[in-house]
């Protein structure tokens, strides 16, 4: 018995927008879109000079279990051209913890597909999608959200034609060396210990508690929870954690992403999830908990080190990563416009 294919389920556009001829803007079909997803998303990053790369595995698991943010079959669109995967947006509503309500349109699209067909469109349907949302939901303040970055000008230049204005930048930086990093003492009364199964729980606390502070954060659901355990705490062996007797000071939870690697030729860490809780900030501790990571990295073979910061951290991240010997490789940009 032949199997027929899935029905389209045309993504609903605004009134009065006509598509470009051959341009096909639908809802996803579960899991078969996630292999092309995946692919466009890490293309994209990669034109960005963004470091993040993630696998369809990865990639599967964020969108099979969304948490309160956005809901798949609703709220993702899957773009073709001319019977061509050339991209994917969502849309969904977040409450950051300063109270400001943001409908965030995240288009991946295809670098090489022609932008100036595609991405207007794209965004006017997202938008348009965002703001029945909101009209659902409604709540005074609400804004508009998407990213740009440096090295996409094109697509910059339409976010800023629809309206958009630049409020925020953020690096990706690189460590091109994993050399010794000298004055790196861990401040005295803490120590790092190996981490156990037990005390994830009270790492992720930790790094949640620390984070509150970030700008544009969101707090983490039951789902963000899971992926922690599923995904970062599938290998902890990179991990840097320091104590004060039973309390977590601050962390660093490396990575490598092998995927990445194998396709880029890069031998590269990742030195994430950096966080120092707030009574144990200006001792030091970032720093030495980096300096720490490098020979773990190294150990497994790594040259380099990599990590994503928001330029104006409250912290003063950006000083620490520089004086840790990271340089900027990119910049990305959030932009904002009213609702209204």
């Amino acid at each position: 018995m032949e199997v027929q294919p899935e029905p389209v389920r045309p993504f609903p556009a605004p009134a009065g927008l006509v598509l470009p001829p051959g341009l096909v803007v639908r809802h996803p079909r579960r899991p078969g879109d996630y292999p092309e997803m995946n692919r466009v998303a890490n293309r994209l990053r990669q034109s960005l000079g963004d470091a993040f790369y993630t696998t369809v595995e990865q990639l599967a698991s964020y969108y099979e279990t969304p948490g309160p943010r956005f809901d798949t079959d609703r709220d993702v669109a899957i773009i073709e051209a001319e019977d061509r995967f050339v991209g994917y947006a969502r849309t969904g509503i977040e409450t950051r913890v300063d109270g400001i309500r943001v409908l965030e349109i995240v288009p991946f699209l295809d670098p090489e597909a022609d932008l100036s067909l595609v991405f207007p469109a794209v965004l006017a349907i997202l938008e348009h999608h965002a703001r029945e949302l909101a009209a659902a939901d409604p709540a005074p303040g609400t804004v508009l959200e998407t990213f740009g970055g440096d090295r996409a000008p094109e697509r910059e230049a339409m976010i800023q034609a629809a309206g958009y204005v630049p409020i925020r930048h953020g690096y990706s930086m690189v460590r091109p060396t994993l050399d010794d990093l000298p004055d790196a003492t861990l401040p005295e009364g803490l120590e790092i210990r190996e981490v156990r199964p037990e005390h994830l729980r009270a790492i992720w606390d930790a790094g949640t508690e620390a984070f509150r502070d970030m700008w544009g954060w969101t707090e983490p659901s039951a789902a963000d929870y899971a992926r922690f355990l599923d995904e970062e705490a599938a290998d902890t062996t990179l991990w840097r954690v320091a104590w004060d007797g039973d309390a977590v000071a601050g962390q660093v939870r490396s990575f490598i992403n092998e995927e990445e690697n194998a396709a880029t030729g890069r031998l590269r860490g990742y030195t994430e999830a950096i966080s120092v809780r707030r009574p144990y900030r200006r001792r030091g501790l970032a720093r030495a908990l980096i300096a720490a990571s490098f020979p773990l990295l190294r150990a497994r073979g790594m040259t380099e080190a990599a990590l994503g910061v928001d330029t104006e951290n409250v912290s003063g991240a950006l000083r620490v990563y520089e004086r840790c010997g990271y340089r900027p490789v990119s910049r990305s940009t959030t932009y904002r416009k009213p609702l209204d």
